[in-house]
């Protein structure tokens, strides 16, 4: 089912972050991929994940089975994966020139519709959405820790954000959490 017009997330980073997003979009009926440069993080964040479902289901609050879930998530440590997704967030290191050399990428890469979201705290999003020839589809998404706990998502326009981006990616954070905080 896809939500406010997103069906397939992308999440680059498989960090403590990246993997929670993704369990959180997965949860609601997303397909998603994380995206990292290494296996090994992967691999951990799948473990990650499954272990956090199977307490979640102990606990009876998930709608369907851990392995249901599990499997709207795909791994990869190709860029190219997401080349067709209709979100993208990016929850790498905070480094300003690592994210926006990575921005610079993605709007290369993605298609014209995609979405570019950042999980940044700190770096302003119109600078992100500067490296890019789609400023107006550049949102920050600042996802509390730990995300699948943390029932808030705190949005950020850039200065050229559109109102229709802004209003798409706020439904997502609507449906994935309770509670948001959308500026």
């Amino acid at each position: 089912m896809a939500i406010a017009g997103f069906q397939k997330v992308g999440v680059i980073g498989a960090g403590q972050m990246g993997s929670g997003i993704a369990q959180v979009c997965a949860m609601h009926g997303l397909d998603v991929a994380i995206i990292d440069i290494s296996d090994d993080q992967l691999k951990k964040a799948q473990g990650g994940i499954a272990k956090s479902l199977e307490k979640l289901a102990s606990k009876d609050r998930l709608k369907e089975s851990p392995d249901a879930i599990s499997a709207r998530i795909q791994t990869n440590t190709d860029l190219k994966t997401l080349k067709d997704f209709d979100l993208v967030i990016e929850a790498i290191v905070e480094n300003e020139g690592i994210k926006t050399k990575l921005f610079a990428e993605l709007d290369e890469l993605c298609k014209p519709s995609t979405v570019l979201a950042s999980n940044t705290s700190s770096i302003p999003i119109t600078r992100l959405g500067k490296a890019t020839h789609r400023l107006n589809q550049v949102i920050g998404m600042h996802f509390m820790n730990p995300v699948p706990v943390m029932k808030l998502v705190e949005g950020i326009r850039g200065l050229e954000t559109s109102e229709e981006v802004f209003d798409l990616t706020k439904a997502v954070a609507e449906k994935i959490h309770n509670v948001l905080d959308f500026i």
